[in-house]
């Protein structure tokens, strides 16, 4: 193998596939990046088994060449000081020839470096996905969707189902539920191809939901989704995001939504989030986290917490509209703060059904969203 490459190209594919190596893999081969150069392009693979991306990069980009070739060949680089190395070399055009036992040499203006390169007959090949099902989705949109669910996950490896984010599909309805048992979130889209199509079940870990969200472009560019058995497939571009399903059946959570409420207030987003987040300051310092809201007599909102070593904080918000009965409650003022934080609508409803009752959030602009928090129980 015997290639020139300009180094952003070069550089940029490095980071995309480079989302996928664990720094924690037992095999070694995996702790590398495979290159794979034929008459078309380079095309740079990198897997940690549970995710797998690959990034192509063309011989030409509109009227500007990329790469020349004159050998083709493949070689698995390491990735951890390849990664640092490209970034930092001092010419736009990197040289890359590949000898005997795979010794890569790499030189670039001055600098010239030489690499134990493995076998890339070695490399696990990537998942065979049949493509009859793919859906299209705008970039934007998908990364909004995974940002207003996966701070919801569970981070307990004991329920492993938890600790992703459940996609399901129908009538042409995309939907997104994630939940840590002590919280939930749910945001859904309308997609304008998905005509027939149908899944349910589908759980991706939300850490690759976080990685691939680094990938997908803000613009809406368009993603196509593949879902197969066990693996779902994300094109974006020139590059292919493989993603292993998680197994086991995620729990059915619509039966923890209510569907009417005995009180409904309707606050400003802002004002709301700002008022949590001073009296959060106290409630961390006892480490519980703890806040209370309550309904006064005057048709304020009181928002509360307190501290047996600093003290007690208090303040009133006017709610924009209140309806049903006084209500004082309590909850983990971080959960909330998390869902306020991706709530884009300028006023939030919150509904209640009781004391110890899930607590109901929804955006009043936005009919796609809807978030719970289940409440504390506290002595006063």
């Amino acid at each position: 193998m015997k290639i020139s490459i300009m180094k952003s190209y070069l550089n940029e594919s490095i980071q995309q596939v480079s989302k996928a190596i664990s720094s924690r893999t037992t095999i070694p081969i995996l702790s590398g990046i495979k290159f794979d150069v034929n008459h078309q392009g380079v095309t740079l693979t990198a897997s940690d088994t549970d995710i797998s991306i690959q990034s192509f990069i063309p011989l030409e980009d509109g009227d500007k060449s990329v790469v020349q070739i004159e050998q083709p060949g493949s070689v698995v680089l390491p990735a951890k000081f390849f990664v640092e190395i490209i970034k930092k070399l001092p010419s736009q055009e990197v040289h890359m020839e590949v000898k005997e036992n795979f010794n890569t040499f790499i030189s670039a203006g001055a600098t010239e470096i030489q690499l134990v390169g493995l076998d890339p007959e070695e490399f696990p090949v990537l998942p065979s996905i049949e493509e009859n099902q793919t859906v299209s989705i705008p970039g934007d949109l998908l990364k909004n969707m995974i940002k207003q669910t996966v701070f919801s996950i569970s981070t307990h490896e004991t329920t492993p189902i938890l600790t992703g984010v459940l996609w399901s599909l129908g009538d042409n309805e995309l939907k997104f539920v994630a939940t840590d048992r002590h919280r939930l979130a749910t945001r859904a889209a309308m997609l304008d191809n998905a005509e027939g199509i149908r899944f349910n079940n589908v759980v991706i870990s939300g850490k690759t939901l976080n990685e691939l969200s680094k990938i997908v472009p803000d613009q809406n560019t368009l993603v196509d989704i593949v879902v197969a058995d066990n693996q779902v497939l994300f094109k974006i571009d020139r590059v292919l995001f493989y993603s292993r399903i998680l197994d086991g059946t995620y729990p059915d959570t619509s039966r923890i939504i209510p569907t009417s409420y005995k009180t409904e207030l309707v606050l400003d987003t802002k004002k709301l989030s700002e008022s949590i987040d001073r009296a959060y300051l106290l409630s961390r310092e006892e480490k519980t986290n703890i806040v209370r809201m309550q309904t006064m007599d005057s048709g304020t909102i009181e928002i509360s917490s307190s501290s047996s070593e600093l003290g007690k904080v208090r303040e009133e918000i006017e709610p924009a509209e209140f309806t049903g009965d006084p209500l004082k409650i309590s909850f983990n003022s971080k959960y909330m703060l998390d869902v306020l934080k991706v709530v884009e609508s300028e006023q939030l409803m919150i509904a209640f059904t009781g004391v110890m009752s899930p607590i109901i959030l929804k955006p009043l602009d936005d009919s796609h969203s809807l978030y719970v928090i289940l409440p504390y129980r506290t002595t006063n």
